[in-house]
């Protein structure tokens, strides 16, 4: 790790309610690199990453409202059709409304760089329909989930309740099949599969 300080990340809010939006800008504060830019201005065109609690239909049907460089965070409860939102000129996220800071956070990072992000359960229309899980086992994808969490290896084992050499065993094992060498490149490639739930 440097101690090189990383540009800001600028956060437009396009939320109705005012509680939520006070909501958000509290989870948002958690994080010093992120900053709520003011929607009254005309800063659309500069934000990194719009978070909005509009229906995917009203999203979908009008004109973009912001540049293709900006990433999209949709707030709702309900399954987003992937295949329409992939109609939409930017990067785009599907959380929870009652997402947690470290879940929000997470999301607005992934999809700053470009990363599409989404929680399962919002990615896909049914639960009885079988989440491609790509090359990795049910063990692999928990410990993956957990290295995208910070955990150390040690910290994954306690959490598995596993010893901490298979847990070694696992991520060398993700490496090989993800063809990657490191854990941030690992968590990329499990964001880019949609096998990470932030």
């Amino acid at each position: 790790m440097t101690g090189r300080v990383e540009s800001m990340i600028r956060v437009l809010l396009r939320i109705s309610s005012p509680a939520l939006r006070a909501g958000l800008q509290a989870l948002l504060a958690t994080d010093a690199s992120i900053k709520v830019v003011n929607d009254s201005l005309d800063e659309e065109s500069e934000a990194d990453v719009i978070i909005t609690s509009a229906s995917p239909a009203s999203i979908l049907g009008r004109e973009p409202a912001a540049p293709s460089s900006a990433g999209v965070l949709l707030l709702g409860g309900d399954p987003l059709p992937v295949e329409e939102m992939k109609r939409l000129p930017h990067v785009w996220g599907i959380l929870p409304v009652d997402s947690s800071a470290e879940e929000l956070t997470a999301a607005v990072h992934a999809l700053s760089q470009g990363l599409i992000v989404g929680a399962p359960q919002l990615l896909f229309e049914s639960d009885s329909e079988p989440v491609e899980r790509g090359p990795l086992t049910e063990r692999e994808l928990e410990a993956l989930n957990l290295l995208a969490r910070g955990l150390a290896n040690k910290q994954i084992a306690v959490e598995l309740g596993i010893s901490e050499h298979t847990v070694k065993f696992h991520v060398s094992s993700i490496y090989a099949k993800l063809n990657v060498t490191n854990r941030t490149e690992a968590v990329r490639a499990g964001l880019r599969g949609g096998w990470i739930a932030l």
